[in-house]
């Protein structure tokens, strides 16, 4: 099978060690394994990680992908309501300046 005086020692029960403690057991080739991360303090694992939001962009995918969180959905529809009062101002101003007698008689051409 395998050859003699070739492979290293191996150790089935290898202590895992974080921070001065031993944190689980596994198999290596070392007695013991040293590490300053394991899933058991490491903010992704323990649901401590925080996001880093750029210019909008967290709330921008949250809102794309409908994950909006209450307090992002509220700001949202009130920027939805400014946007649509201003768009609806603009498309009235229009309207109303083309009834006005004045605004045709300055749009037509003079003979």
């Amino acid at each position: 099978m395998a050859k003699p005086d070739i492979h290293p020692t191996w150790y089935p029960d290898a202590k895992v060690i974080c921070n001065g403690e031993v944190v689980m057991t596994t198999g290596s080739t070392k007695p013991e394994l040293h590490v300053d991360v394991w899933s058991g303090n490491h903010p992704f694992y323990t649901g401590t990680q925080k996001i880093l939001d750029t210019e909008g962009r967290v709330d921008r995918f949250m809102r794309k992908y409908g994950m909006a969180t209450a307090d992002s959905a509220a700001a949202d529809k009130q920027v939805a309501k400014t946007s649509q009062a201003s768009a609806s101002s603009e498309v009235a101003k229009p309207e109303s300046a083309a009834s006005e007698p004045s605004a045709l008689a300055a749009e037509a051409p003079q003979a």
